[in-house]
């Protein structure tokens, strides 16, 4: 039997402004016709504009229709024909919220509708939102849990913030729509994931939450948003890591395409419509959403191994094999946008800070992927340009190409934290480690993390150690956080360890977490489930409220 044609995707929300809002949807067929209906009774009707995917293709390790194991289906990356359809709903009135639904019409005439959903404008000032903070769901096993929770303890959310890394391979287009494990991008964001858990031999079914049908979704670059050089490799995932500086590029590939041969965002930008700045388009920018400016920045760069004996190119060497293949390396953990002081995104970031609309604004909020305080490994090295040490051998040979990151010159802490407290920023939002950690600075400004949806690697705290390499020039930080912060202590319920001491984090392949902002109140609540309980109640373990100085 030959299943019905459908939506790749539910519709969801983009871009609201004070009177609009845009819907995107997604099929795998160009149609004839794709159309917004709206309205109390759906009475009104817009037609959406329709552009196919540039990029996005299945490979031998994709995880789609009958291919469950390595190369089964497909032995190389493949392209996948997949159609984005936009349309902005107009005269819409702030606080009043509209029925839709999208259909889209076949080229043999057979049309397919979503389900009714609701969309608004953007809120006025003074109008409560609930905003869900989220980040890194790569398909991490405990995302589907996560979502579908907040649902469940929170309804419909008013938006959504993602930190970046909302899958792994940003070119591997079931990683967005439907890898057959059941726990794809947007089936978790909109209540269509099917994802078995199995604890002690029995299966638990997680679906995600029906959340970015009702509320717009504004998202940052993470480094799993971004792709490495086009074909070079074999695969999707070695592409992936296939990333080069842009300097680099232009000597290996003059003339030739920069974004090719370096690294892009290409299938991001296709996939999402969000606020833009003339400097930055959308890897930075900032919006206004009823009380908060939110800024958003691109502070990433290229994870690498830690490991110095590791066959992959690495964060502090180069892999032996490659030495004298210079077109091979990896060159560090690439930075993918300065943002050092003079550089462009800087220059706008410093006139946005003085702009009316953020120094009117309620609360001031700045996210970014990459982490200025954390308890989590990847936020050593540095994050600065890693500084390249070649030695050769009597006749020339290379011996060894090792990175140092020099701690006084680190960006963010350096160049891009002062001006933020100079601010009066009241909230850093990030992930990148995934787990959940907070912070305060001296000035009160908060730091938060709420990254822990699966495959955690720990908290380098309480005897645990951050694995950084020996004999370097540079002092790396084995324990706590590097940037001299201490970790605050959850507010209301938090998790103790076995030596009966408070835990001031949740690094957990068990127990996930969520964050809620509610503008009304201006608090930050964090909440935790243990995925292994469905039964069990989801518990608030911390609150925190902006524009108060908390003392730890």
């Amino acid at each position: 039997m030959i299943s019905a044609p459908q939506l790749l995707t539910d519709p969801f929300l983009q871009l609201p402004t004070g009177n609009s809002v845009r819907v995107v949807w997604f099929t795998e067929f160009a149609g004839s016709q794709h159309t917004v209906s709206y309205g109390d009774n759906l009475q009104h009707r817009v037609t959406a504009t329709t552009t196919k995917l540039s990029r996005t293709r299945e490979d031998q390790n994709s995880r789609v229709g009958n291919q469950t194991q390595v190369g089964e289906v497909y032995s190389q990356p493949v392209q996948r024909d997949i159609w984005r359809h936009e349309a902005e709903v107009t005269g819409l009135t702030p606080g009043v919220r509209v029925n839709y639904r999208v259909t889209s019409e076949r080229e043999d005439g057979k049309s397919i509708s979503s389900d009714v959903f609701t969309l608004a404008p953007t809120p006025l000032s003074g109008t409560p939102q609930k905003i869900l903070l989220t980040s890194d769901h790569q398909l991490k096993p405990m995302a589907p849990a996560n979502l579908q929770k907040v649902v469940e303890t929170i309804g419909k959310v008013d938006a959504v913030w993602f930190a970046g890394d909302l899958v792994n391979v940003p070119d591997r287009a079931s990683e967005w729509f439907d890898d057959n494990r059941g726990n794809a991008l947007f089936p978790g964001l909109q209540g269509r994931a099917h994802y078995e858990m199995n604890y002690h031999d029995q299966n638990i079914v997680y679906t995600g939450g029906q959340i970015i049908q009702h509320a717009p979704l504004f998202t940052c670059i993470g480094n799993h948003e971004v792709m490495g050089r086009l074909g070079r490799t074999g695969s999707l995932d070695d592409e992936f890591n296939d990333t080069i500086p842009r300097a680099v590029a232009q000597r290996l590939y003059s003339g030739k395409s920069l974004i090719d041969n370096s690294f892009n965002t290409v299938t991001y930008e296709e996939i999402f419509t969000l606020p833009e700045s003339q400097e930055g388009g959308k890897r930075y920018y900032a919006v206004s959403f009823g009380d908060v400016r939110l800024v958003v920045l691109y502070v990433t760069n290229m994870w690498r191994t830690a490991k110095l004996d590791s066959p992959y190119k690495g964060r502090y060497k180069e892999t032996e094999k490659d030495l004298n293949q210079p077109e091979n390396w990896g060159y560090g953990q690439v930075i993918y946008e300065p943002i050092t002081k003079g550089s462009e995104q800087y220059n706008w970031l410093v006139k946005e800070l003085n702009s009316p609309e953020f120094q009117q604004a309620k609360y001031k909020v700045v996210m970014f992927h990459h982490p200025p305080h954390t308890l989590g490994d990847n936020i050593v090295p540095a994050y600065t340009e890693p500084v390249q040490i070649i030695a050769r051998d009597a006749e020339g040979k290379i011996t060894d190409v090792r990175y140092e990151y020099p701690k006084h010159s680190d960006y963010i802490i350096r160049d891009v934290i002062p001006l933020l407290e100079a601010a009066k920023v009241q909230l850093v939002f990030f992930g990148h480690s995934h787990l959940w950690n907070r912070f305060i600075s001296q000035s009160g400004m908060h730091f938060l993390e709420t990254s822990n949806v699966g495959n955690s690697y720990g908290a380098a705290w309480n005897g645990k150690k951050r694995e950084v390499p020996v004999g370097y020039q540079e002092d790396y930080t084995a324990v706590g956080d590097p940037n001299g912060l201490e970790p605050v202590s959850p507010t209301i319920n938090p998790l103790v360890g076995e030596d009966g001491q408070i835990m001031p984090y949740i690094a957990s392949n068990e127990i996930t977490v969520f964050s809620i902002f509610d503008t009304g109140s201006g608090t930050v609540s964090s909440y935790r489930f243990d995925t292994r309980k469905p039964d069990a109640d989801v518990v608030k373990f911390d609150e925190f409220t902006l524009g108060v100085d908390v003392s730890r």
